[in-house]
């Protein structure tokens, strides 16, 4: 086996642990998903954040930190084991790959004027789902 394999087996053996504790059962007599519960929770309690200015870059504001999800357990494994750089690397590639999907999904349907709003809600999702931990 190669080495990045085992490292790539590694991660997601890691991912699947860490996510499978948030969809375990809650038990009771209608049974679910206490992740399912707990985003209703976050979802109804959250409110928007305040804009923080960056010192010394008056113009730039900083979004509000990202929240914790599903996939969030796997990110910080990943900053572990790859290092902070190389993940946002990779996470920008994703990001890069994902927004050029959308465009060529919003080209090829008639529908550019939706491209801006489906990468927003896109962002959102990750950043409910933790990739953006």
């Amino acid at each position: 086996m190669k080495f990045s394999t085992i490292y790539s087996n590694l991660l997601a053996l890691l991912c699947l642990l860490a996510s499978a504790q948030g969809f375990a059962l809650n038990g009771g007599a209608t049974g679910g998903s206490s992740f399912v519960v707990s985003q209703r929770a976050s979802v109804a309690a959250a409110a928007p954040a305040p804009r923080q200015g960056v010192p010394g870059r008056p113009g730039m504001f900083m979004g509000p930190k990202s929240k914790f999800g599903v996939f969030s357990p796997a990110v910080y494994g990943a900053k572990i084991v790859l290092g902070n750089d190389k993940l946002n690397k990779i996470r920008g590639k994703a990001i890069a790959l994902h927004s050029e999907k959308i465009t060529q999904f919003c080209e090829f349907f008639g529908a550019y004027h939706l491209r801006t709003r489906l990468i927003k809600k896109a962002k959102v999702n990750g950043d409910t789902l933790g990739f953006l931990v």
